[in-house]
C-alpha cells in the first residue's frame, strides 16, 4: 500500500513540474536598460501626461490598467506640479504611456488555482514627443509576478507587479528630468526576449 502512495505521489509530482513550467509568463522584454532620452526633460517648458492605455486593438484586464494608470499618476503628480508651474515658452512634451501586454491573475483565480493559475507579466512603453510630434524616448517597462510567489500570496506579488511597472515609468521621467540618464527596464536576464 505504501508503494502505491509512494508511486502516485511521484507520478503526480512528474506530471506537475510541466504545467508549473508552462505557468512562465510569455511576455519579455527586449533589453535591461533603457536609453537617455535625446535631450533632459527640463528643456520643455510643459509635459502633459496622456491617461495610461492599452496598445490599439489590445484587450486586457481593465482593472489591472486602472491600478497602473492610478500609480502613474500619483507618482508623478508633485513633480508634473512643479514642473509645469514655470512660465510657458512654447515647448512641451507629451507623455503616452501604452501597455502593450499584461497577463494579470486576480486574487479570485489566486485563491482557487494558487501557483496552477500561472505568472503575471507586464510590459508598458512609455513614449516622450516634443511638440513637433518628433520621439525624444521611447522606453520599456517590465515586471512579473511568479506563479509560485502569486500563488502563495494570493495575489498580493501580482498586485504589487502593478505598482512596481508604474513606479519604473514615473522614476524614469523624474530620473531624466535634470539630466538625460536613462534607466531600467525592470527586467532580468531570465525575461529577455530571445533575438
Amino acid at each position: 500500500m505504501k508503494a502505491t502512495r509512494r508511486t502516485i505521489l511521484a507520478v503526480a509530482l512528474v506530471a506537475a513540474v510541466p504545467l508549473l513550467h508552462g505557468c512562465a509568463t510569455k511576455i519579455k522584454a527586449s533589453s535591461l536598460t533603457n536609453p537617455a532620452p535625446a535631450q533632459a526633460f527640463s528643456n520643455y517648458s510643459r509635459i502633459v501626461v496622456k491617461p495610461v492605455a492599452f496598445a490599439a486593438g489590445y484587450k486586457g484586464n481593465q482593472a489591472a490598467l486602472d491600478k497602473i494608470a492610478a500609480n502613474f499618476s500619483k507618482e508623478l503628480a508633485p513633480s508634473l506640479v512643479k514642473w509645469n508651474g514655470a512660465p510657458a515658452n512654447g515647448s512641451t512634451l507629451t507623455v503616452e504611456p501604452i501597455v502593450e501586454q499584461i497577463s494579470f491573475k486576480s486574487s479570485t483565480k489566486r485563491v482557487f488555482l494558487g501557483p496552477f493559475a500561472g505568472s503575471s507579466g507586464v510590459l508598458m512603453r512609455v513614449t516622450y514627443r516634443d511638440q513637433d510630434g518628433n520621439v525624444v524616448a521611447a522606453p520599456q517597462f517590465f515586471q512579473r509576478a511568479g506563479a509560485m510567489s502569486g500563488g502563495f500570496t494570493l495575489g498580493v506579488q501580482d498586485n504589487l507587479m502593478l505598482f512596481r511597472v508604474a513606479k519604473l515609468a514615473s522614476s524614469y521621467t523624474i530620473a531624466n528630468y535634470e539630466r538625460a540618464v536613462g534607466g531600467p527596464t525592470g527586467a532580468d536576464d531570465s525575461a529577455l526576449a530571445a533575438h
